[in-house]
């Protein structure tokens, strides 16, 4: 005899008054034991709240947007006794495969299979912040198991094997490495013989049927799934996305609510807004990752060529790397939405360059050794002290004037670009921040920076000193409003009023964002910091 259950919120930590993002279920569903009722989201986590018993769902009490917590009533359901007996017949019928519901044991040629973390580096304990799949899913291989986000990045686990998952060993807020049992999948074999049986099982109990709705069918890999046009968000709709995916959108601007989720059930990957903010900058629509466009609103630009490369000859194709795809992003986002002028200066630094080489010789023995950049952030401290529109951020009609002297350098690594940052330099001297900046452009180079070793820039210096190149035209990096480009130096001839002598000449460079900085200030700027490089004496007054 069956009998009406409350299915509550279970035992979710300290997480209290999380809103509801997905709601899986409507009255009549069948669901199993363990089943996804709904998905709540917040500011740390995305997790699902299951159901504690199989049954029939009579009354869903929550809808998208509630905030719930532990112990608050999610649906009614009809308990499974009913469902019991209304499938036996389907164990007496003389159909056997019918019979054989649950899962049988895999065939030997099968197996089951663990799979486990595969190498993510250097990366220890990270957290489980997404799980994908559940008991009976059917996985392909390279299909996204859960998803990581460490202090640094957010990381996928794939399927090793494709085949249908037996067991999931790990959960939301979990702390996994590598090597670690994410979940035991049956083979495709087994796979394959396991969803014949369960696509006939419906049709064994069509009285059953007649009464309830029938058992959704076990979740096919995405590639096989239809189109779900219901995940086309409208403008300021429910977004499902991860805290990881919502946190990289904020910081590309992009509003969530815009973007169209390609992941299962139409949540929304790091792949489908790097692709909005790709459709932005080629003037095409908002659509999912990788699917074809046509050109319209944004920038009214044409679509971008797709050529066949090929024809034309050799060709080989390398994915871009983490840093080199985050990077796109963020510097597609700067080009476009701010507007930017470069300001070109010239700085006799014959004087300064003298100096440093004295000072290393000096300082040889105990290991000391400074660089030009140390040079550079020091004077561009007192520019921004004397400017300090430069060391600033616009918030809306605001401007947020910073009281601290945080600069950032890039530093070349085998993998791309990445911008360490000198936090305090005002109150740092020129050795101190020399060995700094060694200390952290080895770090870049090997992989090791710690995310707020790469955070809190008020200015940034982009030097290409030690490769060549006379002026160029770096770009912004939001939310600061300038950056300084800094080129090779070179012995060029300079009229002092009677002859021409040689000089060694630092070509300065300075994108300026033109809301805040107009052409005069930035000339003023640039200037000044060229006077200060002439004679640094200029620093200590």
């Amino acid at each position: 005899m069956s009998q009406v259950i409350e299915i509550k919120v279970p035992d979710i930590g300290d997480y209290d008054g999380v809103p509801v993002i997905e709601v899986h279920v409507k009255p009549g569903d069948v669901v199993e034991k363990e089943q996804s009722l709904v998905t709540l989201e917040s500011d740390k986590a995305t997790m699902d709240v299951p159901s504690s018993h199989a049954g029939v769902v009579k009354e869903v009490k929550v809808k998208v947007g509630d905030s719930i917590s532990e112990g608050h009533v999610v649906i009614l359901l009809e308990e499974s006794g009913s469902a019991s007996s209304q499938a036996a017949p389907a164990a007496t019928a003389p159909v056997a495969p019918q019979k054989a519901a649950a899962p049988a044991p895999a065939p030997a040629s099968a197996g089951l299979v663990n799979v486990n973390v595969p190498d993510i580096g250097d990366y220890k304990g990270v957290p489980v912040i997404e799980v994908h799949v559940k008991p009976g899913d059917v996985v392909d291989k390279e299909q996204s198991l859960v998803t990581l986000e460490s202090d640094k990045a957010t990381m996928d686990v794939p399927s090793s094997h494709a085949g249908v998952v037996k067991e999931v060993k790990v959960k939301v807020g979990d702390s996994i490495s590598e090597g670690d049992l994410v979940v035991i999948l049956e083979s495709s074999a087994a796979g394959s013989s396991s969803v014949a049986v369960a696509t006939k099982a419906p049709s064994a109990a069509p009285a059953a049927a007649s009464q309830v709705s029938a058992p959704a069918p076990v979740k096919s890999a995405p590639q096989a799934s239809a189109p779900r046009t219901e995940s086309v968000p409208a403008t300021g709709a429910i977004s499902h996305a991860s805290p990881s995916v919502r946190k990289y959108a904020r910081e590309l601007g992009v509003d969530v609510t815009k973007v169209i989720g390609t992941s299962a059930k139409g949540r929304i990957s790091q792949e489908d807004v790097q692709a909005y903010v790709k459709n932005i900058m080629t003037g095409q629509a908002a659509s999912p990752a990788g699917a074809p466009v046509a050109a319209s609103g944004g920038l009214n630009l044409l679509p971008w060529p797709k050529i066949d490369f090929s024809k034309f000859g050799e060709t080989e194709t390398k994915p871009l790397s983490r840093i080199q795809k985050l990077s796109a992003a963020n510097l597609s986002r700067n080009w476009v939405m701010i507007p930017a002028v470069t300001y070109h200066e010239d700085a006799d630094i014959t004087d300064l360059e003298a100096f440093r080489v004295m000072t290393n010789k000096d300082n040889e023995k105990q290991g000391i050794k400074v660089t030009m950049l140390a040079f550079l952030i020091k004077a561009a401290v007192n520019a921004l002290k004397k400017y300090p529109e430069f060391n600033s951020s616009l918030d809306g009609d605001n401007l947020v004037m910073k009281k601290y002297f945080h600069i950032a350098f890039a530093a070349d690594t085998p993998n791309g670009l990445v911008v360490p940052v000198v936090k305090n330099a005002d109150k740092k001297g020129i050795f101190e921040i020399a060995k700094e900046t060694g200390e952290l452009a080895k770090l870049a180079r090997e992989g090791k920076l710690k995310p707020d070793q790469m955070q809190g820039a008020s200015f940034t210096i982009s030097s290409l000193g030690g490769i060549g190149g006379t002026y160029f035209a770096p770009i912004i990096n939001a939310p600061e409003v300038a950056i300084l480009g800094v080129n090779k130096a070179s012995m060029k001839p300079v009229w002092d009023g009677k002859q021409f002598v040689p000089k060694l000449i630092c070509p300065l460079s300075l994108t300026a964002d033109h809301r805040v900085i107009d052409g005069a200030l930035a000339t003023r700027f640039n200037v000044y910091l060229a006077e200060l490089l002439a004679d640094f004496r200029r620093v200590v007054l």
